[in-house]
C-alpha cells in the first residue's frame, strides 16, 4: 500500500504544548512515525508520501467568504516546523489548490485499491477508498455509492469549518429524506439543484456551481 499522508493538521498539533522549536520538531517526528507504524500493523506499506504546505488556494478567488471565519494566527514555532518538514520530509506541495486536492489527484492516479489516505479530514469521504483517521485510530472503507452520497449531502449540509453554507437550516436528516431512492450522480444533482431553486431562486444554478467547486476535491 502507498500512504497518502495529509500532514497539515499534524503540523499544527505538533506546535502546541511545547516549550521550544526542537521539541515541536521532535513531536512531529514522533507522531508521524507512530501513525505509519500503526498502519503497518494492518497493511504492508510500500511507500509513504507526505502532502502539505499548500499555497495560493483557488477557492479564495471563487468567494471571499471561503475560510473567512478562520483566524490567520499560527501557533508558536509553526513556521520553523514547516521549514524543517519541507527540508527533511520533502512533501508534495499543492500550489493553486489545497493539500486535500493534491491528495485526491494522487489517489485517482495510483488507484484507491493501492493507497490509503491518512488524514482526520472528513472531506475525503467523498472518494471511494480507504481512509485512516489517526485521531480515532480507525480505518474507514468508503464505497463508490457512499462517496457519491457523502459529497452531495455535504452540498446541502455545508462545511462550517470552511465557511461554506448554501442551504442554511437544511441538515443530515433532510438530505437523507431528499436522497431516498437516488442511485445516480445526475439524480443527486437534480435533487440538490431543486433545493437551491427553492432557496436561491434565479441564482440557483450559479450557487450550485459555486458550491460544487468549493467542496469538490481534486477539481478546478
Amino acid at each position: 500500500m502507498i500512504l497518502l499522508f495529509d500532514i497539515d493538521s499534524l503540523l499544527y498539533s505538533s506546535c502546541y504544548n511545547v516549550d521550544s522549536p526542537e521539541e515541536a520538531m521532535w513531536k512531529f517526528d514522533e507522531s508521524y512515525q507512530k501513525i505509519v507504524n500503526d498502519i503497518e500493523e494492518f497493511y504492508e506499506v510500500e511507500e509513504t508520501i507526505p502532502f502539505g504546505l499548500s499555497k495560493n488556494n483557488f477557492r479564495k478567488y471563487i468567494t471571499k467568504t471561503y475560510k473567512a471565519n478562520r483566524t490567520s494566527e499560527k501557533p508558536q514555532y509553526f513556521n520553523i516546523v514547516c521549514k524543517y518538514v519541507e527540508k527533511y520530509y520533502e512533501p508534495e506541495i499543492a500550489n493553486g489548490m489545497e493539500t486535500d486536492d493534491l491528495v485526491a489527484i494522487f489517489q485517482q492516479k495510483i488507484g484507491h485499491e493501492n493507497s490509503i489516505i491518512v488524514s482526520i479530514d472528513k472531506d475525503y469521504k467523498q472518494f471511494e477508498g480507504t481512509i485512516y483517521n489517526y485521531h480515532k485510530r480507525i480505518f474507514l472503507k468508503i464505497s463508490k455509492e457512499e462517496a457519491l452520497y457523502n459529497f452531495y449531502e455535504q452540498m446541502i449540509v455545508g462545511d462550517t469549518a470552511d465557511n461554506v453554507q448554501f442551504a442554511k437550516g437544511y441538515g443530515v436528516k433532510y438530505a437523507e429524506k431528499l436522497f431516498k431512492g437516488v442511485l445516480t450522480e445526475f439524480g443527486y444533482q437534480r435533487k440538490v439543484l431543486g433545493l437551491f431553486k427553492k432557496i436561491h431562486r434565479t441564482k440557483a444554478r450559479e450557487r450550485f456551481i459555486q458550491c460544487y467547486h468549493l467542496l469538490k476535491l481534486g477539481h478546478r
